[in-house]
């Protein structure tokens, strides 16, 4: 029994052994059969993976492909059409400058005072229409001069300019860095001081407009006499036989030529004038002792009309009149004035013009004006508005009744004139030569803006020297006969414009001050507007309204960018004063 129990256990050791064995086995089986499928799985999975990467491959070259084939398609497509080709506001825009282009051109062959810019690189308005909303039409062909840039009033008023499409000239001393700094990249600088005339007659080429805000910087009666009288001459002049030679070049061509009052090319020009003698008064003591008086008119051998003579009597004159026959539907109120292109020996003269009903000239009233002539030939302009009353009490001259000009000699207020010292002038004698007589055609802007001062705000002890020098600028410029603003502000404010309302007022009664941009602003408006023509004003902030009224004063007169403030502010002021 021992026995058969010992061989039962030891078989079925053996056959757990066994067990044991063909489990190991048939894992190590299992195993291997599932790492062979599974590699046969990862290979039949990359191998799978693969296609579909070349074929991914495949449809990423197409499309590639294909994209080269659309883009050049759709390059031209975007060629060929824009926005701007289907926006009605571009196609009106572009046709508006295509409009402006070749009107610029054609009016350019008859505009008198009219310049073609040719800087085209310098515009502010490009091909893209206006840069901002403050561009103004027009302003692209037109160049202003502003002389005094880098002053308080003058650094505004060229980024105005710039701002509003104008191409814009400075004029300044000297060109250091600090200078050049202060003004925008775009603007044309100009090296020269107003009393120089040569350096001003460079800065005027191609300039349409001037706007003076120069200013003397000590109270030195030199440097105020150079720059608020001196300088503003030699801009006026130069500015004057800058207009002179284009209109010498454009002559026949402009629809706004000059009218032709009398031209003495020939003797037959003679025809018509008269000379007269008089006297102020009688002195019948003096008169005993008295040289005489006497004057002539003729045509010479060397083809000159000479209005020549002398007089020796005290309170004597001498003159050359005529009876105006002018072309059939034309009066001389449709101009401004008169310009003589005269010569001689440097004499003062006396134009006086009889207004009046040409039919009974018992009712004409008489107006006169002082000219001044040099040594040789010189043109000679006397606006209209630089006549007065020989009697103070008759209205104003009304060109349209003027019917008789006179050129009278007198020997008293005559200085003598520029020559070698040493030489004694005797100034009762007198030489004029005549070239011709013409009138001036009227203008609608403005040509010269001066910025001058009330005198409020200046120290007492300088304030007499200041306004003095001021004063002789602006007759110069009066009698220039260009069209002229002149504003004189109040004392000046570094504050922002557009804040306060504006009082303008003539007969020196203001008492506040004013911004500088503000008054930049007004330069700016007065280019433009033709209310300002031929006018002088004071300008200063509005006085302090009442409580409660303080909204309409500002509604009514607040300058902005939207609001033309100017127009009928300026209609109510009176003209040449």
């Amino acid at each position: 029994m021992r026995t058969t129990s010992a061989t039962s256990a030891t078989t079925t050791a053996a056959l757990l052994s066994n067990h044991q064995k063909w489990t190991r086995s048939s894992d190590l089986g299992m195993a291997a059969s599932a790492e062979t499928a599974g590699k046969e799985n990862k290979r039949k999975k990359k191998k799978r993976r693969g296609e579909e990467d070349d074929d991914d491959d495949d449809d990423g070259r197409k499309d590639e492909q294909e994209q080269e084939q659309e883009q050049p398609l759709q390059q031209a497509s975007v060629s060929m059409i824009s926005l701007d080709d289907v926006n009605p506001v571009g196609l009106g825009r572009k046709s508006r400058q295509i409009f402006d282009e070749v009107w610029r051109k054609f009016s350019g062959l008859g505009q008198l005072s009219r310049t073609t810019r040719t800087d085209e690189e310098t515009l502010l308005i490009r091909e893209g229409g206006p840069m901002c909303e403050f561009a103004i039409p027009g302003a692209q062909n037109t160049t202003v001069l502003v002389v005094g840039a880098t002053s308080r009033i003058g650094r505004i008023v060229v980024r105005k300019l710039m701002l509003r499409g104008y191409t814009v000239k400075a004029l300044v001393r000297v060109a250091d860095q600090d200078v050049v700094d202060m003004l925008p990249r775009s603007v044309e600088i100009a090296i020269g001081d107003v009393g120089d005339p040569d350096a001003v007659k460079a800065a005027v080429e191609g300039c349409n407009k001037v706007i003076y805000c120069a200013t003397a910087r000590s109270a030195i009666t030199a440097d105020l006499i150079r720059v608020d009288y001196q300088g503003v001459y030699n801009v006026t002049k130069a500015f004057q036989d800058y207009n002179n030679k284009l209109a010498q070049l454009r002559a026949g061509k402009s629809s706004k030529s000059k009218l032709l009052i009398s031209k003495f090319k020939s003797a037959d020009s003679l025809n018509g004038w008269e000379i007269r003698q008089g006297t102020y008064f009688q002195d019948v003591v003096a008169a005993k002792y008295d040289g005489g008086m006497n004057a002539k008119f003729e045509f010479t051998e060397t083809g000159d009309a000479v209005f020549s003579g002398y007089v020796f009597t005290r309170g004597g004159y001498v003159e050359l009149s005529k009876k105006l026959s002018l072309p059939l539907g034309r009066t001389l109120d449709r101009y401004e004035g008169l310009v003589l292109s005269v010569g001689g020996n440097g004499r003062s003269y006396i134009i006086i013009l009889e207004a009046g009903p040409s039919a009974d000239t018992t009712q004409s009233k008489m107006y006169f004006a002082r000219i001044s002539t040099k040594v040789g030939f010189c043109r000679v302009r006397v606006p209209f508005s630089s006549f007065r009353p020989v009697k103070p009490d008759d209205p104003p001259l009304d060109p349209f009744l003027v019917h008789t000009l006179t050129i009278r000699f007198e020997p008293r207020r005559q200085r003598p004139v520029d020559g070698p010292t040493g030489i004694q002038q005797d100034l009762r004698s007198f030489k004029l030569i005549f070239e011709y007589i013409k009138a001036l055609p009227t203008g609608q802007e403005t040509d010269f803006i001066l910025v001058s001062c009330t005198g409020l705000g200046i120290e007492p002890t300088r304030r007499e020297q200041v306004l003095k020098s001021k004063k002789a600028g602006e007759d110069s410029l009066r009698k220039s006969g260009l069209g002229y603003t002149i504003i004189r502000p109040g004392p000046l404010k570094e504050e922002p414009g557009g804040q306060r309302a504006l009082i303008f007022d003539q007969g020196n009664r203001i008492s506040q001050g004013i911004s500088c941009a503000d008054v930049a602003d007004i330069c700016v408006k007065a280019l433009h507007d033709s209310t300002a023509r031929n006018k002088s004003f004071d300008v200063c902030y509005e006085y302090v309204a009442e409580q409660g009224k303080e909204l309409y004063e500002l509604v009514a007169h607040l300058p902005d960018k939207g609001n033309n403030y100017l127009t009928p502010a300026l209609s109510v002021l009176e003209k040449n004063t």
